[in-house]
């Protein structure tokens, strides 16, 4: 294998495929980088044999091959190099990879390519297409109410069901649960249903790029794997097994009260209380006036013995009831931090049932969120 290649599209390829190199491995292979030429291409790819992703860089191939590379060495020297061309040469004999660039000159002992895990190729015509914008923020507003216990596997992931030319995205760690629907670009004849780790749907958002591009998505539930291929990436993860909670049943169908307040200055007090609150569990108590025709003050309060006391005051339209209801304030932050509209409604039915966030003008997204208790 003889390579050339662009020092910072080679350093930007490393950096799309390391977080799936495995740290710690009986297998040292695992902890490599696999090179290989691929129709005018150079493809790296990685894998823990949980999460596999694999990019296409542009090189200039002069010889055909692959091989693998210590992923950490060989990146740490790349992001270093003098020069704007880096030129890759494999010693087979010696099963070394020589690297040159500007005055450097650099030989890596390397592992055979056969060694390598073999990585799926997909069948792209029977996938389901997205818009990979409005997939990324589909994953933003989902994956991070996925719960990191690993004690209860099947709520790290992220259960995707597909139904016709619609996609709904919900994920719940017993506290709250975050529920997106979108449609497709081209859908499925058949339902699928799929409990993705939220980790691979947050490595998906972070390696696929931000322009007009499309993202196709294949479930293979009898291998256990979804695969989520861009233009010039490909992301593979093994699914979860087990039964995802029946979160439709805990979604309230009616509320008695309807605030609505405005994303930013809700935001902003949520992060101002949080200083205080978060000596005291988190907790942040929601004094909510009945409604009205005027608008009325909401007041967010913490308190600790350790710190001291907060209040920070938001003006709102209330419809309903008044009531004090105590929530986690991170879980307040963390959703208001994904909702782009102007004004988000908060509505509630007492101090002791859950309480939905949505956005106004979008009924698409839904988030619910369990009350603390008031003590």
């Amino acid at each position: 294998m003889k390579v050339s290649i662009k020092q910072q599209q080679l350093s930007s390829g490393l950096g799309i495929v390391s977080r799936a190199v495995s740290p710690r491995s009986t297998l040292p292979v695992l902890g490599n980088v696999l090179l290989a030429s691929d129709e005018g291409r150079l493809r790296l790819s990685a894998t823990n044999l949980e999460l596999g992703i694999t990019a296409w860089i542009d090189a200039t191939i002069e010889m055909e091959g692959s091989t693998t590379v210590p992923a950490r060495t060989f990146s740490d020297l790349i992001s270093t190099l003098p020069g704007d061309n880096v030129q890759l040469t494999l010693d087979e004999k010696k099963q070394s990879l020589n690297i040159k660039s500007g005055g450097s000159v650099t030989d890596i002992k390397v592992i055979d390519a056969d060694e390598f895990p073999p990585m799926p190729v997909p069948d792209l015509a029977e996938g389901i297409q997205m818009n990979v914008a409005e997939f990324k923020e589909i994953i933003h507003q989902v994956a991070f109410s996925a719960s990191t216990d690993d004690a209860r596997p099947v709520l790290q992931g992220v259960l995707i069901t597909v139904d016709d030319s619609t996609i709904t995205l919900a994920a719940t760690d017993g506290f709250r649960i975050s529920v997106r629907t979108s449609s497709l670009l081209s859908g499925s004849s058949r339902t699928l249903k799929a409990i993705v780790p939220a980790r691979a749907l947050n490595e998906l958002a972070r390696i696929a790029p931000d322009g007009g591009q499309i993202v196709t998505m294949i479930i293979q539930p009898e291998r256990g794997q979804v695969l989520f291929h861009l233009k010039d990436a490909e992301l593979v993860s093994q699914l979860i097994e087990g039964n995802f909670p029946d979160y439709k049943v805990i979604i309230p169908k009616s509320f008695k009260t309807s605030t609505t307040l405005s994303t930013s200055a809700f935001l902003k007090a949520c992060r101002q209380t949080e200083i205080i609150a978060r000596d005291s569990n988190n907790v942040v108590r929601l004094n909510i006036p009945g409604g009205g025709e005027k608008p009325v003050q909401v007041e967010l309060t913490a308190q600790s013995e350790e710190t001291g006391s907060g209040i920070s005051r938001i003006e709102a339209a209330v419809d309903g009831q008044g009531l004090v209801i105590a929530f986690n304030v991170v879980y307040l932050r963390e959703v208001l931090d994904v909702i782009k509209s102007p004004s988000v409604a908060l509505e509630t039915n007492a101090n002791n049932t859950p309480g939905m966030i949505r956005p106004i003008g979008d009924d698409d997204f839904k988030y619910v969120i369990m009350p603390m208790h008031l003590g």
